[in-house]
């Protein structure tokens, strides 16, 4: 039977490693921009800061075991989806809602649109090893001798 260590393989430890690299960056462009200059933009700010912990949550959901990680992987990275979508668009409709930009503004366009390309991957992947994900190893049973 397939373990949920089948999501760390292949594509798997790819998406890993990015969301590792993101979650770093995400950190630190959040960090810096809320200590030097908060009141420029707090709402832009402070979705770098949420950008940072979606793809820390996704990392770590990705890399452990068992059917509710599994499940907070599909919903941190369906979140993740969700806010590329909705942040790039309001970047392109309403310059004045973001003065400055967020890891999420134009899709990605600072990131070289690792922020929208990575949770389709994510999600793809997940819906690709849906069943392996999922599964749950038989409960041990005593046998009557031992």
């Amino acid at each position: 039977m397939a373990t949920r260590s089948s999501l760390a393989t292949g594509v798997g430890r790819v998406l890993i490693a990015v969301y590792g690299i993101l979650a770093l960056a995400a950190t630190g462009r959040s960090v810096v921009q809320i200590i030097e200059k908060f009141s420029f933009a707090p709402f832009a700010y402070t979705l770098s800061a949420v950008a940072a912990v979606v793809y820390i949550v996704a990392m770590i959901a990705l890399i452990a075991p068992g059917r509710a990680w599994y499940r907070v992987a599909c919903v941190t990275i369906g979140f993740e989806m969700a806010g590329v979508l909705v942040v790039g668009t309001l970047s392109l409709v309403d310059r004045q809602l973001f003065p400055d930009d967020t890891v999420w503004s134009y899709y990605g366009l600072g990131y070289l649109f690792a922020p929208l390309v990575l949770p389709i991957a994510g999600l793809w992947w997940l819906r690709k090893h849906h069943r392996a994900a999922v599964a749950e190893p038989a409960p041990a049973t005593a046998t009557a001798g031992e």
